[in-house]
Formats: structure tokens, sequence, C-alpha cells
């Protein structure tokens, strides 16, 4: 999801990251203030936890600390599971709030669940609404939320849903953020896998989402785009998939520079030439510049290394 915060005195950004950024997956960015911000997947912890980083130049990343813990939200552990994933957050902004949305697994035998946590500050701390916003179940997995507040009309759009089950479900939400107000019948976007998210570029909306298996290089990058946020889509390929040297790229946000009006792709990546999945150990964090041609579609994105001036980034 691409969340356009109120913006004072943007610092003119480098347009390049030094990938992989960092440690993680699963990431969503966005801008506030003068900074970028980061809410991944957190690599490794111990608990299953939430946190926020910051970045002046989409290079250099600083852990602001932990801004939502499972084992302090009550409803979490109503489902009897023996242990709880922290996993693939979003945030919102409206009115001067910050809303945190973010899966809670596992997906069986108990449903997956989506929950919301409200704060005054990007960096939190977040507060738990008290109850589940969404729950899977019926074929559904209720992951990877994202929600996406239109400037057009200043409604909230939510997006949640895929692996195992592909399916996709879009709701448009109550105005007080923490609420479902309606579902929209979408039909299912081709090649939908997981990882729904939805930019706005003019009077383009792209829906862009992960398809293929989570851990092995199927895994890739494609978009469809409507002139509204709820569809009609039309499907217009794949722009981030396997290399020679990365494997398995998704899960991905987009996040402008307001003031430079460019556009970047954050996602995750396995740092691994082979082919034989699944593959294991850690994900690494990659950024990437976006580029649009003359009709408004994503040119397909060249994954890179490093700082070289040679970097395909810099152009």
């Amino acid at each position: 999801m691409i969340v356009r915060f109120a913006l004072i005195g943007l610092l003119h950004l480098p347009p390049l990251a030094a990938n992989p950024v960092m440690d993680g997956a699963d990431p969503h960015a966005c801008v506030s203030g003068r900074e970028y911000w980061l809410y991944p997947t957190e690599p490794r912890s111990r608990e299953p936890v939430f946190a926020a980083y910051r970045s002046s130049d989409l290079r250099s990343w600083k852990r602001a600390g932990t801004i939502l813990e499972l084992r302090k939200v009550p409803w979490v552990k109503e489902d009897g599971a023996s242990w709880h994933g922290a996993w693939a957050p979003a945030l919102a902004e409206k009115d001067g709030k910050f809303y945190f949305y973010y899966s809670v697994g596992p997906q069986n035998p108990t449903p997956s669940r989506i929950g919301v946590a409200t704060a005054d500050s990007p960096a939190g701390p977040f507060r738990d609404s008290g109850k589940p916003l969404l729950t899977g179940g019926d074929g559904f997995e209720a992951i990877d939320p994202m929600v996406f507040v239109d400037p057009a009309d200043g409604k909230a759009w939510f997006y949640a849903g895929g692996s195992a089950g592909a399916k996709l479900r879009v709701f448009e939400m109550g105005d007080d953020m923490i609420s479902l107000k309606r579902e929209v019948e979408i039909p299912q976007p081709e090649k939908f896998t997981e990882g729904p998210f939805m930019h706005l570029r003019g009077k383009t909306y792209y829906l862009s989402y992960s398809h293929g298996r989570w851990n092995d290089s199927s895994y890739s990058v494609h978009y469809a785009t409507a002139p509204s946020p709820a569809g009609p889509w039309k499907y217009r390929g794949c722009i981030l998939e396997s290399d020679a040297k990365h494997q398995g790229p998704g899960h991905h946000s987009f996040v402008e520079n307001p003031a430079t009006k460019e556009w970047f792709i954050v996602y995750h990546r396995w740092e691994t030439a082979r082919k034989a999945a699944p593959f294991r150990g850690g994900r690494k964090i990659a950024v990437e510049k976006i580029g649009y041609d003359e009709q408004g579609l994503i040119r397909p994105v060249v994954m890179t290394d490093g700082k070289s001036p040679a970097s395909p980034m810099r152009r």
C-alpha cells in the first residue's frame, strides 16, 4: 500500500538503497514527516513482536523500537493454539492518527486472524482495538492486511488474504479505521497468491501482489490496474521475479518520494542462486527504483546489489 501522509519540507532523498538493506520479510514502507518508515515481519525474533524502522534515505535503517507484542494482546490466546506468529503488517494514517494492521498465525489448525492497533505516532506505542478485525475460515486465510486511504474521497479500503487459499477479499472500512463497513465482491485478480498492495499514481489504481510459493523460486510480483480502488482489474503482468543471484522476490510495498516524485518498491528476497526448494534461512529486504512507461505501465524491475554507480537505480 502507498500511504500518503502530510508532508512538510521533506528532504530531497537519494534514490539508491544499498541492497539488501536489512534482514526481514514482508516489508511495508511509507513516508511520514521527513522520514521513511518500514514495518516488516521481524527476523529471528524469539517472541512474536512487531517493530518500526526509520530512515532518511532508504539506505540506512534504524530500529525505532518494538511497537506491539502479541503476548500483551489478550484475544490472541483465545484460539488455544500452542504458538502464534506475528506476520506481514501494514500501516495507514487518517486524520492525524496511525493504524497498524497485522497478521496473527497459525493458519492451521486454528484460523489466522488480523488485528488492528492505534497510535499517535508511526513509532507507537500502538494500542490494540481489543478484538480481531477479521478471522479466516472456509477457504480464506486472514493474512497480509493492507489499507489504502483514497485521496479522492477519503474512503479507506481494506485488502487481505491469500497463501494456500489464494483468495483476496476487499472491504470498505468504517470511519473509525478499526471496523469494516461492507465487503465488495470482486473477481479474483489473475495470478494472485498473497500480499496485496494498492498505490495510486495519477488517476490509475495499481493493485500489486505476490504469486507462487513463498519459499521457492516461483515467488514473484504481478500487478493489475483499475479506475477505482475496488476494480475492475486489468491484469498487466509480472514485474519482479527470480534471477541468477536472487530467488523468490516478493511480498512488497510501493513508496513515493514526494519531493522528487520517484517511486520505489520495497520487497524481500532470498540471497541465493540455488533453485532447489524449499529455501531455508533468513530473507533479506531490498529496495529498487520503479519506472513507468508512457502508458503508465510499470517496467520490469531489475534486482540490484550494493551501491555501484553502474546500478540501474542511479539512472
